[in-house]
């Protein structure tokens, strides 16, 4: 069985390397993109099964990325989890809004991002 690919699109190095490296133990393919644009050309590239796209980032931000992907029909059925450290609110909703599947603030446990990110990928779109 092949490993489920994961996409992390996230600026700061130390998230990514974590990231990756908890998620790659577990088993996952992992990629990974420092900015939106970067995220946009390697999700198109990889079609992963999921994506963890950072919400603050510089240059395009993450909900301009995950909407030029959600708005594309070639990638439009991508899982896209937005990451954010500035929860608040009202935010799933705005998120969800925007066509993510579903949010995680930071910071992340490394204890339950594998399991979260099993149950999103056994989640129906």
């Amino acid at each position: 069985m092949m490993p489920h690919k994961i996409l992390i699109v996230e600026d700061n190095e130390n998230n990514r390397s974590l990231f990756r490296d908890v998620l790659t133990f577990h088993g996952y393919q992992v990629s990974v993109a420092s900015d939106g644009q970067e995220g946009v050309a390697l999700a198109r590239e990889l079609m992963p099964d999921l994506i963890l796209m950072d919400i603050q980032m510089p240059g395009m931000d993450g909900m301009t990325a995950g909407g030029i992907l959600k708005g594309d029909p070639a990638t439009s059925r991508l899982k896209i989890i937005a990451l954010t450290s500035f929860a608040m609110r009202g935010d799933l909703e705005k998120f969800l809004e925007a066509g993510f599947d579903g949010y995680l603030s930071k910071p992340i446990s490394t204890r339950e991002l594998p399991d979260l990110v099993k149950r999103w990928l056994q989640e129906e779109k």
